[in-house]
C-alpha cells in the first residue's frame, strides 16, 4: 500500500531539527516493517494549532489525489493539537486513509475522548447533508406548487440530460423569484434540476437583470 510519512516539531529552532530527524527514521523503519510504499516524506516545523500549515495541507490533498492508503505519524500529537487534531482526524479518516503510529507500533489507537468527538462529527456532518438535501426537496416542492414546470421551463434538460449545466437562463430565476421563491430557494430548486448554482450566484444574476432593465 501506498504511504505518506508525516513528521512535526512545534518550533523552528535548530536543536528540533534532530526530533525531525529521528521521527523520520522510526517512521520509515515502521513503513518498511508493514511493507509500506513510502511515496512522499513531508517534514514540518510549526505550531500543532495552527490549520494552517504547509505540510498538512500538502498532505490532506496528496490523500485526495492520489491512490493513498495509509499515513505514518509519531503519534497523533503531531497531527495537530486541540480542536485542530480532531478537524484533520476527522478529514483522514473521511478518505478512508488508515494511520500507524510509531507511539502505537502499528495502527493509531484513540483516546476514548477522540473517538466520541469524532463520532459526534460524523453524525453532525450527516444531518447537515441530510438537512441540505431536505431544503432542495423543499425547494423543487414549493417551484412545482407555484406552477414551475422544468420539463417546459428548460430548454436545455433533454440535451445535456446527465450533463452538469453551469450557465442558467436569466428567465428561469425571474420566474421562480416572481412566484417568491427566496435566492436560498431559487439555487436550491435550480441545483435539484442539475445546475450548479450558488444562492450568490442567483442573487447576482437577478440584480444584474434588474439593473439591465432600470438603465
Amino acid at each position: 500500500m501506498k504511504a505518506i510519512i508525516y513528521c512535526r516539531v512545534s518550533t523552528t529552532k535548530d536543536t528540533q531539527e534532530t526530533s525531525l530527524s529521528r521521527q523520520e527514521e522510526e517512521l520509515v523503519n515502521l513503513a518498511g516493517k508493514h511493507d509500506f510504499e513510502v511515496v512522499r516524506i513531508i517534514r514540518e516545523q510549526a505550531s500543532g494549532y495552527d490549520l494552517e500549515r504547509d505540510g498538512i495541507l500538502e498532505l490532506l490533498d496528496l490523500i485526495k489525489r492520489k491512490d493513498i492508503k495509509v499515513v505514518l505519524i509519531q503519534d497523533e500529537t503531531r497531527l495537530g493539537r486541540g480542536n485542530a487534531k480532531i478537524a484533520i482526524l476527522h478529514c483522514i479518516f473521511k478518505e478512508e486513509v488508515q494511520l500507524y503510529s510509531i507511539s502505537n507500533n502499528g495502527k493509531l489507537e484513540l483516546s476514548e475522548s477522540d473517538s466520541m468527538v469524532l463520532s459526534i462529527v460524523g453524525m453532525v456532518e450527516e444531518y447537515q447533508r441530510k438537512l441540505h438535501n431536505i431544503k432542495i426537496r423543499r425547494g423543487m416542492q414549493r417551484a412545482v406548487d407555484k406552477g414551475y414546470r422544468p420539463e417546459k421551463n428548460l430548454s436545455n434538460q433533454g440535451a445535456n440530460g446527465g450533463r452538469e449545466r453551469i450557465e442558467v437562463p436569466i428567465e428561469e430565476i425571474v420566474r421562480l423569484r416572481k412566484n417568491e421563491l427566496t435566492f436560498a430557494e431559487i439555487a436550491a430548486t435550480l441545483r435539484g434540476f442539475g445546475y450548479n448554482i450558488s444562492k450568490a450566484t442567483v442573487h447576482r444574476r437577478y440584480k444584474e437583470h434588474i439593473d439591465s432593465l432600470a438603465e
